[in-house]
């Protein structure tokens, strides 16, 4: 594969797209990023913040009295919070990745207007390259968002059950009372 025509064919693409295509491209790599931290995180570091929590539970002797349930309320609740970390975001990004689109839309619609108004008729020739910048964002928005959406779903069944994983295994009513 050939770097200069990946890259040739991609400064078209973009060229084609307008400059909403560059911000659409743009949120969709940070919109990865943070998906591909959550996955990185749930298997390679989510293992040892559970074997911590379970540690921490283990080593206290009174697992039955109100304020052992509130430490292990807390215990639960800080993995939680560390395995929802950024999902809202790649759930933003996924939202606004569709509204890019429709700003392109707008934007390459502009253009064919003005080519109208230019020309003083309908020169399909002359309209194409602003039909192009309508479409092609609109497509990229979508194409990104579907993607994000999917995943950013997946990551947040695979924090729900591995929180509820968690708290099962961090089990009440043993050891001395206090």
């Amino acid at each position: 594969m050939d770097f200069q025509a990946v890259s040739t064919g991609l400064q078209e693409f973009l060229e084609r797209g307008g400059p909403v295509l560059v911000v659409i491209m743009i949120t969709t790599f940070v919109m990865w990023a943070f998906i591909l931290e959550r996955f990185a995180y749930f298997y390679f570091a989510f293992g040892g913040q559970e074997s911590a929590a379970m540690r921490e539970w283990s080593a206290r002797a009174d697992r039955k009295s109100w304020y052992a349930h509130a430490i292990r309320d807390q215990l639960i609740s800080e993995v939680k919070q560390r395995c929802d970390q950024n999902v809202e975001l790649v759930k933003t990004l996924v939202a606004v990745a569709p509204l890019f689109g429709l700003l392109g839309t707008v934007t390459g619609m502009v253009s064919v207007f003005d080519v109208m108004a230019i020309s003083g008729s309908s020169d399909a020739q002359a309209m194409s390259a602003g039909v192009s910048r309508a479409t092609i964002p609109t497509m990229a928005g979508m194409v990104a968002s579907l993607s994000g959406l999917i995943f950013a779903t997946q990551i947040e069944l695979l924090a729900k059950r591995r929180v509820a994983r968690l708290a099962d295994k961090l089990e009440i009513g043993e050891g001395a009372q206090s």
